[in-house]
């Protein structure tokens, strides 16, 4: 019998590794291997992202690539997935005819069943009426997470998909288009996971969703007949026992409530770390984002996050050089990052997306002027990021040991900074050890281990 093996590259968010890692788990349970190399694999599967023009134009180089990998392998199956999938959907199959099956983001877990038994080239949308299926994967021994597995580079921090789609219709954003409307997992589905990776070893849970502030939202999620907010989940999740760590990602500010910023405060294992995409410092430009809030009203919310949770690091997301972006706008971005002195962004030039309303703007700003606004927000942000950094030397931070050494290990603390410590003692990945802060990069910190 052939060797059924696959190989999946995987383009964009937390959400697509996530996925990535559940088509894995899935092809695993019906007999497939995963490979090393594309060229030796049975069944090649591109997971992709269409948030911006550069990820999506990725994703038809390497399947132009895979041409040549096909005709040198003629039984190799091609299979695009992800948001770039669901956008073009039987587009890509025209375009690139070598590709076998173009899947959206709903239709994961039926990847082995579609392989298996597609009737020739297929193509598959978006369902409006979607719920998000049962599936609780059961690590064994040899996977990555396992405590005793013995991995020198052993994965301890998981993520959990809580929700998925987005009603927000920002006007620059395809993800309500590719993702579908707001869906909540249910409790059940997500508590049941989470005890089974920690059962297994998993030290870090980060709860994943578009926005996972709104939670239980869109279509009410109920426990005992009462309804089940987000910060309900997180007090629930927190509770199980063995999980020392516990993250989420991402949050839009207009639904940060003050039940979500008192969990901060009263959530021991809750990592004093918030992801809050801001995506611009000007009221005009956010207005034309449609993102629903002012930039006073974003600066309350972040003074109360500090103001329970003194040790927060935030990190954001900014857009620079959308469409009508004035100096004075830029300006306010810039002013903005000088005022809350984020621990680090992730910031890129506005792109145009297939089916935004920001696509349509006439008003658009020229491409030398975004990169230059760019270059001097990054440069700003990499000051900021040096001095944040520079405030953690000489403190004894917990680090979990993500990888091992003979002499120096890397992990990271409670907030997501990476450290690399040099190592005074056994150590082992997945264990917490001490470190005291000796040096500070713009990314990076270095430390020593205090036994």
């Amino acid at each position: 019998m052939e060797e059924k093996s696959f190989f999946i590259k995987t383009f964009g968010c937390q959400m697509n590794i996530r996925d990535s890692e559940i088509m894995a788990q899935k092809l695993g349970e019906h007999g497939y291997i995963e490979g090393l190399s594309i060229e030796d694999a049975s069944v090649v599967i591109l997971n992709t992202c269409s948030v911006r023009a550069k990820a999506e134009q990725k994703v038809f180089s390497l399947l132009g690539s895979l041409r040549k990998a096909k005709k040198r392998n003629p039984r190799m199956k091609i299979c695009v997935a992800g948001c770039v999938a669901q956008q073009e959907g039987r587009n890509i199959l025209e375009r690139m005819p070598h590709v076998d099956l173009v899947i959206g983001t709903q239709a994961i877990y039926d990847l082995p069943f579609l392989l298996e038994n597609m009737p020739g080239k297929t193509a598959i949308n978006l369902s409006d009426s979607y719920e998000i299926p049962r599936y609780i994967p059961r690590l064994n021994s040899q996977e990555p997470g396992n405590a005793v597995s013995g991995n020198d580079t052993a994965v301890f921090s998981r993520f959990v998909t809580i929700m998925q789609g987005c009603n927000n219709f920002c006007t620059y954003c395809v993800v309500p288009y590719t993702r579908g409307r707001e869906v909540s997992r249910s409790v059940f589905d997500i508590l049941d996971e989470v005890k089974t990776l920690v059962d297994s070893g998993v030290r870090e849970i980060v709860l994943l969703g578009q926005n996972v502030n709104s939670y239980g939202k869109s279509n009410p999620v109920t426990s005992g007949g009462l309804p089940y907010s987000f910060a309900r989940l997180l007090h629930d999740v927190s509770a199980i026992d063995g999980l020392k760590r516990l993250r989420f990602t991402t949050s839009n500010p207009k639904d940060l409530s003050d039940e979500l910023i008192a969990c901060f405060a009263t959530i021991k294992n809750l990592c004093p770390q918030f992801h809050l995409p801001v995506q611009s410092g000007s009221d005009t430009i956010l207005k034309r984002m449609n993102r629903k809030y002012t930039i006073q009203t974003y600066l309350d919310k972040v003074d109360r996050l500090i103001a329970v949770r003194p040790e927060m690091a935030l990190t954001t997301d900014m857009i620079i050089g959308f469409p009508g972006e004035t100096e004075q706008d830029f300006k306010h971005t810039m002013g903005l990052l000088d005022r809350v002195r984020f621990h680090g962004s992730f910031s890129f030039k506005y792109s145009d997306r297939p089916g935004t309303m920001a696509a349509a703007l006439d008003d658009k700003v020229d491409e030398q002027v975004k990169s230059e606004r760019l270059q001097l927000f990054q440069k700003r942000q990499d000051e900021i990021s040096l001095a944040r950094n520079t405030e953690y030397i000489g403190r004894t931070l917990s680090v979990l040991l993500e990888s091992v050494q003979p002499e120096v290990a890397r992990g990271r603390t409670t907030t997501n900074h990476i450290v690399h410590v040099e190592l005074k003692g056994v150590a082992r990945p997945g264990h917490f050890i001490k470190a005291e802060i000796y040096h500070a990069g713009q990314h990076s910190l270095k430390g020593t281990q205090v036994l």
